[in-house]
C-alpha cells in the first residue's frame, strides 16, 4: 500500500513503524539518551522511538523541543523518519535542523493505518508512504 502527501523535510528511511495514538512533546516527553518515550500516562511511554518510522498525530509542547530532536540526531537515539497527521512548527523546525524524513496530510489517516511493527518506506522528497 502506498500513502501520499505533503513534504515536510525531505529524505528517504525505512523502518518498523512505532504508532502513537496521541501527540508527542519531544521536551518532557522523550529522554534523548535512550529515545525512550517517558511522558507518564502516553500510550508509548516505554517505548523506544529509536530508528523508527515514528507515526503520530502531531507534536506539543516547548519549542526546546526542537533542539531535543537535534540532540537524539547527534547522539543516534533519533526515529529514522515521522510521520504526523498534521505536523506542527517545532516538530518540523526539529526535523528539518536535524535531517530527519518527515511527511504529513497523508491521503489516508497515518495512524488508522499503519500499526505498530509494520515495515515502513519513507520517501519525504516525493511526499510517498509504502507500507509492506
Amino acid at each position: 500500500m502506498i500513502l501520499t502527501g505533503r513534504k515536510v523535510m525531505g529524505g528517504k528511511a525505512e523502518g518498523e513503524a512505532l504508532v502513537s495514538t496521541e501527540p508527542v512533546s519531544f521536551y518532557g516527553g522523550v529522554d534523548p539518551v535512550t529515545g525512550c518515550v517517558t511522558e507518564p500516562g502516553h500510550c508509548c511511554c516505554g517505548e523506544n522511538i529509536t530508528g523508527k518510522v515514528f507515526v503520530f498525530p502531531t507534536g506539543k509542547g516547548s519549542t526546546v523541543g526542537s533542539y531535543v530532536i537535534y540532540r537524539m540526531k547527534k547522539l543516534g537515539t533519533a526515529p529514522a523518519a515521522i510521520i504526523n497527521v498534521e505536523t506542527e512548527a517545532i516538530l518540523a523546525t526539529g526535523c528539518v535542523i536535524s535531517d530527519i524524513p518527515l511527511v504529513d496530510m497523508l491521503d489516508q489517516n497515518p495512524v488508522d493505518t499503519i500499526k505498530t511493527g509494520m515495515y515502513v518506506k519513507v520517501d519525504a522528497d516525493d511526499g510517498k508512504v509504502e507500507i509492506d
